[in-house]
């Protein structure tokens, strides 16, 4: 399918509108309806009256509360995803129109995307609960911001690098028609990410699920505070050893996922086909049930024929903000006082925080803290590397099979979902009979852990971009009868290499994450712990010491930054440059 680029008003022609409801339509008024009473008694729910550090530290682990918590956590998934959305468009958008924001905004994401959700929540928690005072929702919105963390940093990459790579002729073209920035964002932008956006959104969602345990128990006023959810009823079965109540909580875990993927990412993924940039149409697309539901219902359309004048007179009122001549591919030639200005105030804004961090550790746990953080640090990282190099060795290839052959992207999808989003909590108890078994330690064992939410990045960002590998290139080499190492070396490899960076880069950042729980165990009064920067921080969480946690927390990003400014970046440039296929 080809992506056209839309013209702003110009003439429509609408069908005339059908009498009368399908069979379709009765179903999706149903599905609404029912949709708005669960919504609205779960947010009853999280309102409540409450008083900070009253609440317990455990659920119940009763089975019969599983389809409950489920709903609970489903809540305050889509309300991260959705903060996650907004965050992705206003910095992905300003990081790739501006080369003085670019130069800010993406080491700041860098930083945060390894920064731990538990660090965050611990310095997050307090602001949100005094925003409620009163109310459950205090402990509620701190828990929808840690989800938000495990969501936000992958997509605003994806949507950067999308933006990075948008087709040449397409960017020629908007500014040829001259488009308003309003215009562009909706008409070419948008559109030429939805694929990329897509896949990193389930990826993102899956990274959520993994960190579900640490998001859904947090602390406040120095206590535990447990909030109704799946994640959370991971944790009381995992402390408690309830084998037979985990396996329950997993199997009603991987049933939700499974009803998530079918009923919103599939159709999603279907849907986005219309956007896909090729000259020739793939013989085999994506379908979804679903969305051929929505299809076959009059409602969605009977409500775009009344948004549309809607849009139109946004679309008009947007015109204040003028025409566009600016894109990704122009190297901006900004004043050179006005450089200095800005990147003045950078540094200064950078020193003083350095500053304050430095005064701040010199009065609690003192310089020499960083020694031993510094170790852990080191050994983290080797665990890292190692999990990077297992996740392209073993992902690429496979998610290379799964993009470009979409009969098996239809059913390998929810699989990979699956897995994505496996918290390691659920295979704790697993992993100590294992270790206590064959004798092998959590330093080493540990590294499993982290890769089941690490590596993922890597396969989900693969199949995205193989996926969009386009089919007339396909073809020509068939014709070549170009096969085997030479179609890879000559096509592939440069077709996904913008993608893969994109997942080495988040994968490297979400591994730094997976350290808290894969350098920490605990199940059944059974407690291991290896040796690493993500042990010191769960650690000093867990006995309520904010400096240590801030001090690894510090360590563990200047690493991040370090290697991604001195490696993964400098991949990035050239891969943008070298092996696009705009």
């Amino acid at each position: 399918m080809t992506l056209e680029l839309a013209i702003p008003n110009s003439p429509k022609t609408t069908p005339r509108a059908r009498t009368g409801l399908r069979p379709a339509d009765y179903l999706l008024i149903t599905a609404g309806v029912v949709l708005i009473i669960v919504v609205l008694r779960l947010f009853r729910d999280m309102s409540v009256p409450w008083t900070p550090g009253a609440g317990s530290d455990t659920v119940s682990t009763d089975p019969s509360d599983l389809p409950y918590y489920a709903a609970r956590t489903l809540m305050r998934m889509f309300l991260g995803l959705v903060a996650s959305l907004v965050f992705t468009l206003i910095v992905g958008q300003w990081a790739a129109r501006s080369r003085r924001a670019e130069k800010v905004l993406i080491p700041m994401v860098d930083i945060l995307q390894s920064v731990p959700v538990l660090a965050l929540v611990s310095i997050t928690v307090s602001a949100f609960v005094a925003m409620f005072p009163g109310s459950y929702l205090g402990a509620e919105a701190a828990c929808v911001f840690a989800i938000f963390t495990a969501m936000a940093w992958n997509m605003t990459f994806a949507y950067y690098q999308a933006l990075r790579n948008m087709p040449r002729e397409l960017d020629e073209t908007a500014r040829v028609m001259r488009l308003t920035r309003w215009q562009r964002l909706w008409h070419l932008e948008i559109p030429t990410s939805v694929v990329p956006m897509i896949w990193n959104g389930m990826m993102s969602f899956g990274g959520a699920w993994f960190m579900l345990a640490s998001s859904e128990v947090i602390s406040v006023a120095g206590k535990d505070q447990a909030l109704p959810g799946m994640g959370s009823f991971i944790a009381a079965a995992t402390a408690d050893a309830q084998v037979g109540t985990l396996m329950l909580g997993a199997l009603v875990m991987v049933v939700t996922i499974v009803l998530v993927n079918v009923l919103f990412w599939r159709p999603l993924t279907a849907w986005s086909e219309r956007f896909r940039v090729e000259n020739t149409e793939s013989a085999l697309t994506p379908r979804s049930l679903v969305l051929d539901l929505l299809r076959r219902a009059t409602i969605p359309s009977r409500i775009g024929r009344r948004l549309r004048p809607v849009g139109e007179r946004i679309d008009h009122l947007m015109r204040v903000f003028g025409r566009s001549t600016r894109s990704a591919y122009d190297e901006s030639r900004d004043s050179r006082l006005g450089d200095i200005v800005f990147f003045g105030l950078v540094f200064g804004a950078v020193g003083g925080l350095i500053w304050a961090l430095a005064s701040y550790f010199e009065r609690t746990v003192g310089f020499a803290e960083f020694g031993p953080a510094s170790l852990m640090g080191l050994a983290s990282l080797s665990r890292v590397i190692v999990l990077l190099i297992f996740s392209t060795i073993v992902w690429v290839p496979i998610g290379v099979w799964i993009g470009m052959n979409p009969r098996i992207c239809r059913f390998a999808q929810p699989v990979v979902q699956v897995l994505a989003s496996f918290p390691a909590q659920f295979l704790y108890i697993f992993v100590i009979a294992a270790l206590t078994y064959t004798g092998i330690s959590l330093d080493i064992g540990g590294t499993v852990l982290m890769a089941l939410g690490a590596q993922w990045y890597v396969l989900f960002n693969v199949i995205a971009a193989a996926g969009q590998i386009p089919t007339d290139l396909r073809e020509a080499m068939d014709d070549l009868g170009v096969r085997g190492r030479e179609r890879w070396t000559a096509l592939i490899l440069p077709a996904i290499a913008p993608g893969y960076v994109v997942g080495a880069i988040t994968a490297f950042g979400g591994a730094w994450n997976a350290t808290l729980v894969g350098e920490v165990v605990d199940s059944g009064g059974t407690h291991l712990e290896a040796f690493g920067l993500g042990a010191y921080i769960t650690n000093a969480t867990v006995d309520n010491d904010f400096a240590k946690v801030l001090l690894g927390t510090v360590v563990m990003s200047v690493v991040t930054v370090a290697i991604n400014r001195l490696v993964w970046r400098r991949l990035q440039v050239r891969a943008e440059s070298r092996f696009s296929l705009t």
